[in-house]
């Protein structure tokens, strides 16, 4: 229940950003009030003053404050660059009951981190893929692209309709973004990975073109764990639809459910493994627990990177 509370505080906002504040904000006291103490929270907006450097950029009202001088950080001044990569096929939509569809989920989840990197001046980008390239932007820092990537993934929230049928195809789309990004950079994966298995090892290639291109490599699994890793539905019968091509398959879930729950759970563990052995850290982001998680999972990683 008291999951289902913050979920419906949080689409109160109805603005992305204004959400995504209100998450880190949140995070961020209970950072203070809980023992996760190896987490840096100080995010750095300004740097002091070099004796013989131009006065062009100095915060002359904090200097009526503090009597310190500080200039302000610019993009190329950035300590990090991120690419958001976000996976919108029709597979992405799947929720169940009042949950939040894996989209809806990755892209709060993306918002939240952007807002956190903003408070660092990180510059960010975002890229967005079904069974192709649909959207590159460069990674920058400044107010106005963080807006218009806010409008992005506010579209995509209000006008994604679960009637298109929208196909995934990540090889490519992954080639393409390891050439793009000319600039190392953390690329940031959110996807279920539900690709064709036939064509696994050729997603594995793509991900090692990226990490061969030198850029750090985040890939958050999103799935709903109950219904689609652990098949926890009633015994009873089933007209299951895949959400890419509209096959349909009429079933009883206790006649199929070991062999499912072992298929596909073999499928991620694999895909878990090679991440692991490319220098991918993978992360399974479960659509019934709160954002909280991946901040922990991010920060945590972003920690042991330093």
């Amino acid at each position: 229940m008291a999951e289902q509370i913050q979920r419906e505080y949080l689409e109160q906002f109805g603005n992305l950003e204004v959400l995504a504040k209100q998450v880190v904000e949140g995070f961020i006291t209970g950072l203070h009030k809980s023992p996760f103490h190896g987490f840096s929270v100080e995010f750095a907006e300004h740097r002091l003053y070099n004796t013989g450097e131009s006065t062009k950029h100095v915060d002359w009202k904090l200097y009526a404050r503090t009597e310190k001088l500080f200039t302000k950080k610019y993009e190329e001044e950035t300590n990090l660059r991120c690419q958001f990569v976000l996976d919108t096929s029709s597979s992405m939509q799947f929720q169940h009951e009042d949950n939040w569809s894996k989209l809806k989920y990755s892209i709060y989840g993306i918002a939240t981190l952007m807002e956190l990197l903003k408070r660092q001046r990180d510059a960010v980008g975002l890229s967005t893929f079904t069974d192709k390239l649909n959207l590159h932007t460069e990674n920058k820092s400044s107010n106005s692209h963080h807006r218009f990537i806010f409008s992005e993934l506010e579209k995509l929230l209000k006008s994604y309709s679960e009637k298109e049928s929208k196909s995934t195809e990540a090889v490519q789309v992954l080639h393409d973004i390891a050439e793009l990004c000319k600039r190392r950079s953390l690329v940031v994966i959110f996807s279920d990975m539900l690709n064709n298995p036939e064509h696994k090892d050729s997603l594995f290639e793509a991900l090692q073109h990226l990490k061969h291109n030198k850029h750090e490599v985040i890939l958050f699994h999103v799935v709903d764990k109950q219904k689609e890793l652990d098949f926890q539905f009633d015994n009873r019968p089933y007209t299951l639809v895949d959400m890419e091509t509209g096959e349909q398959m009429k079933l009883v879930p206790g006649e199929v459910k070991d062999h499912y729950t072992q298929q596909i759970n073999q499928y991620f563990k694999d895909l878990e493994q090679k991440c692991g052995a490319y220098g991918i850290d993978f992360f399974e982001l479960d659509t019934n627990q709160p954002l909280n998680e991946l901040l922990v999972q991010y920060l945590n990683k972003r920690q042991k990177t330093r």
